[in-house]
């Protein structure tokens, strides 16, 4: 059994309606930050168990679980003057598919597909309470979301609203090992992953090993002794005051008992290796073993390349036949997992490589390296042919910038080679801010031939294709093959003089054919002096073109 579709509509950071489509084995989210990875997660969560942050969600409700931009136009709707918008609603629907699900089955969906099992979970306004809520708008000063009137409840698409968390045939698990929430030195998360592997006889024999000790503490001359002085010095109450062990509830153990690794307690190791034991510990305890989904939250926090290469293969391994949500910025978990399993997300959109062209598909499922989603992981990307070409659009920048580097603005500069139309075929599909640094080559025609798409009447919003616009030409040949005055070099020259290039460069050319052939010759030598000089340079008008666009 397995989840095909989930559907989100004003829950958190999803404004509107959300939908997105899963693998049946792994799903890799990938996406900038609050591009809704861990949403997602937490809704799935959400909807199967009814619980959100550990706790469940009929007690800790606040109008926060919704859609802010949502709240915010409901409550701007009731000011004087205005007409006033529905009270805001979340639904999460899960589609399920797999065997025993009939009972699931029916039209009462946000698709209306009548043959599609599943189940919804709503929040949404009570109406038995609209006389007493219509009374508190008429006197005003609603700043808040009614939660006191707002109402919970899970129905399946048979239109069955007696179902329970109890009741939904699958399961799921979330982890997050980044999450540390600490009592008395213990870390709650990993005592109750561990309280867990134990049976009731085990957890029994703890609490009277625990209760002895508390015997033993109190017994303790050294400890009369300094009951006996509070006593004796205490002005705080009339009663008795004394030091003791925390024993107040039969599972007491779990607030006071500290884990140790290697005799050091849990909360001192490093974080990379307290991630690697809780996600290890979260897979492996029974609610985890008996759950159909995992959902597994940034496992590359505080781990080095070779632990998360481990813990990836451990994933891997262990769970063949669960479901798998992984969120991730890491291109290495990425790859590791497999660029097939990867779902893209930027605003509200998702994207597989499926979903590309053959040729792009092919491309990047062979690209070396990991650095295959950077291109989503920015809040625009500037893409350049070469690492020169890098160097100097990063310098350019920065000279604009008071220092800044791109990366610094969320802006990427990115090396492609000429691959260019594959990485804008992506941010096309996700409306991802993209522009294209490239030379003319001496064609204007062929350049503007192939990006036809992105040009002219064809243009598109948040895609711009920079290029020199004029033809340069001359007489030097190399190697009985004529120079190419239109590449990044010569134009780079072209706007500043051949003195301010010897001075820079420590040469003594005569010719501008001599710093042209040097500079051929000597691409990212000459662009590593360009990008760390302070003498005050000149740069193509396509490049400044570039780093000004929005």
């Amino acid at each position: 059994m397995h989840i095909t579709k989930v559907y989100v509509e004003n829950f958190k950071s999803f404004k509107g309606e959300f939908r997105i489509s899963l693998n049946k084995g792994v799903n890799i989210l990938v996406g900038n930050n609050e591009a809704g990875k861990s949403t997602i997660l937490e809704a799935i969560h959400l909807a199967l168990t009814g619980i959100y942050n550990g706790k469940y969600l009929k007690n800790e409700l606040s109008q926060y679980i919704f859609n802010n931009e949502i709240v915010e136009e409901y409550i701007t709707s009731l000011e004087h003057g205005n007409i006033a918008l529905s009270l805001p609603s979340v639904t999460i629907e899960i589609f399920i598919e797999g065997d025993n699900i009939a009972q699931f089955e029916g039209d009462y969906n946000s698709e209306k597909l009548s043959k599609a099992s599943g189940f919804s979970l709503k929040i949404y306004f009570d109406e038995q309470f609209q006389n007493e809520y219509e009374e508190l708008i008429k006197i005003g000063g609603i700043k808040t979301l009614p939660i006191e009137y707002y109402k919970i409840s899970w129905s399946s698409f048979s239109r069955d609203e007696g179902i329970t968390s109890r009741s939904i045939p699958i399961k799921s698990a979330f982890i997050d090992s980044a999450n540390n929430r600490f009592q008395n030195g213990s870390d709650i998360y990993i005592s109750r992953i561990i309280k867990e592997f134990l049976d009731s006889k085990e957890v029994v024999e703890i609490s009277q090993a625990h209760r002895k000790m508390k015997e033993s503490f109190m017994s303790d001359d050294s400890i009369k002794k300094i009951n006996e002085k509070i006593k004796l010095a205490s002005k705080i109450s009339d009663k008795k005051v004394e030091l003791s062990v925390e024993l107040s509830s039969k599972n007491a153990w779990e607030n006071s008992l500290v884990t140790y690794f290697e005799n050091i307690p849990f909360h001192y190791i490093g974080k990379g290796e307290q991630c690697l034991v809780k996600t290890k510990l979260a897979l492996g305890h029974k609610k985890a073993k008996e759950a159909n989904i995992i959902l597994l939250e940034e496992p590359e926090n505080h781990l080095s390349y070779s632990k998360l290469n481990y813990l990836i293969r451990e994933i891997k391994n262990d769970n063949e036949n669960k479901q798998i949500l992984i969120s991730t910025h890491s291109s290495f978990v990425a790859n590791k997992l497999g660029l097939e399993h990867l779902i893209l997300l930027n605003n509200k959109k998702t994207l597989r490589l499926d979903d590309l062209s053959a040729d792009t598909k092919l491309f990047f499922e062979k690209l070396s390296g990991y650095d295959t989603l950077r291109l989503i992981l920015c809040k625009k990307a500037i893409l350049v042919e070469g690492d020169s070409d890098e160097l100097i659009v990063q310098k350019a920048f920065m000279v604009q910038n008071n220092g800044h580097l791109p990366i610094e603005n969320s802006i990427d500069v990115i090396s492609v080679g000429t691959s260019f139309l594959r990485f804008l075929e992506i941010a096309e599909k996700l409306n991802i801010k993209v522009t294209v640094v490239t030379d003319n080559d001496g064609n204007i025609e062929a350049l503007e031939k192939k990006y036809k798409n992105y040009l002219g009447e064809n243009i598109k919003l948040g895609i711009e294709i920079c290029y020199d616009s004029i033809i340069d030409s001359g007489d030097l040949t190399i190697s009985g093959k004529k120079f190419n005055y239109n590449t990044l070099e010569p134009k780079f020259l072209k706007v500043n003089d051949l003195p301010k290039l010897n001075k820079l460069f420590d040469t003594k050319f005569q010719t501008h054919n001599e710093m042209h052939m040097y500079m051929k010759g000597n691409k990212t030598e000459c662009a590593l002096k360009v990008f760390e000089t302070e003498e005050k340079l000149n740069y193509p008008k396509y490049i400044l073109d570039a780093i000004r666009t929005k």
